[in-house]
């Protein structure tokens, strides 16, 4: 049956793709999804209360993930990190999921920032320390620490050699590798000039430095600059054995993929969405067929791109949306508001990008979901 959209009738798909758990793990690549959380739609908050989440609904969407054989990349800025997600409710995520991890077999790696500092301006002193308190939580959880670009160093940091001192302080601490997380300004504007500059080669220049003196300390870096000469550029500048995990959500197929010279693995929120069929599409390259893996992923990149579109910091909305859409949660409903970030048409036309894809295990379901939100937000026409 036809559905109107604000973009025109759309007729939506009868049937999904069969992407049931295989259970099976990945092999030719390691890669993760940064994952959403699911707020409580009924407890009696404000955008300015700390975040009430719904642990099941959240939890069962991590063990989803897991079952399709990916990696969680936990309390990352895909988990709403500074965006309606305080570092208490981070802290308590970290500490649930990493249990689940254990409890499933699920592979868990978890960001570690400086996000429980009050607003303000903060010394080098305060930075390093609140960093240290979050990778001690991360470390004491049993999940790999991510190290994510930090607000307050961004702040405080005066030159490239804030940075170095910094992050060789943290990684001579780290009992175990750590991924290192290189996010641009346009996920979020407070990191504009990260790594001591705004010219972007002179940062990458003072980020490969931080991982030539501390190979051993870094299992990989995560480049999420939507950017991708220069992730390519970066990965083959990298030392022996130090893996460079993809966070580019307009171009992961190509990278993923790659060339004679290297491919990247892959951490990004754009799995959330994808997960089943980004798991599917990764066995396909575990068997030499790289053909088959662009045929499958090449498709999704409009979605991708349509979610992550400027402002590309409300991409969380998207995701929340479908995964509303896809069944994994009862409503539509976010920590701090933000399901307000994106605008009905906006979300009309992710769902009838998804919907295309096949990526709704219920297309029915979807449909009458994408019709009640038109009901409430768009009225009648």
């Amino acid at each position: 049956m036809t559905i109107h959209l604000p973009q025109g009738p759309y007729e939506p798909r009868a049937t999904p793709l069969d992407l049931a758990p295989t259970g099976a793990p990945l092999a030719s690549r390691t890669v993760f999804s940064a994952a959403h959380v699911v707020a409580d739609p009924y407890a009696d908050v404000s955008p300015d209360s700390p975040a009430a989440v719904d642990w099941d609904a959240t939890l069962a969407f991590r063990r989803h993930l897991w079952s399709h054989g990916l990696g969680v990349a936990e309390a990352m800025d895909t988990a709403q990190r500074g965006m309606g997600l305080d570092w208490a409710g981070a802290e308590e995520l970290i500490r649930r999921s990493a249990a689940e991890a254990k409890a499933v077999g699920g592979r868990i790696a978890c960001g570690v920032g400086t996000d429980q500092l009050p607003p303000g301006p903060a010394t080098l002193a305060e930075v390093r320390a609140a960093y240290e308190e979050q990778l001690a939580v991360v470390e004491e959880s049993g999940a790999q620490a991510i190290l994510m670009a930090s607000r307050a160093l961004a702040a405080a940091a005066r030159g490239p050699q804030d940075y170095l001192d910094t992050y060789a302080h943290l990684l001579r601490q780290a009992t175990e590798p750590v991924v290192l997380h290189w996010l641009g300004p346009m996920f979020d504007p407070a990191l504009e000039g990260y790594w001591g500059s705004t010219d972007l080669d002179l940062a990458t220049d003072t980020f490969l430095q931080v991982i030539a003196e501390y190979p051993d300390k870094v299992d990989g870096i995560k480049m999420s600059l939507l950017d991708a000469d220069r992730e390519i550029d970066v990965r083959r500048r990298l030392p022996s054995g130090v893996r460079c995990y993809t966070g580019d959500d307009f171009n992961y197929p190509e990278l993923i993929a790659g060339d004679d010279r290297g491919f990247s693995h892959a951490l990004l929120g754009i799995f959330d969405p994808l997960g089943p069929l980004a798991a599917h599409a990764v066995r396909v390259l575990d068997t030499g067929d790289t053909k088959g893996f662009r045929e499958l992923l090449d498709p999704t990149v409009e979605l991708s791109r349509h979610l992550f579109q400027a402002p590309t910091r409300f991409y969380k909305t998207g995701v929340v949306f479908l995964a509303w859409l896809a069944g994994h949660q009862d409503h539509f409903t976010m920590v701090g508001g933000l399901q307000s970030a994106r605008s009905l048409p906006h979300l009309a036309k992710a769902y009838q990008l998804a919907d295309a894809l096949g990526l709704f295990p219920d297309p029915d379901l979807a449909e009458s979901r994408m019709r009640a939100l038109l009901a409430v937000r768009g009225g009648t026409r």
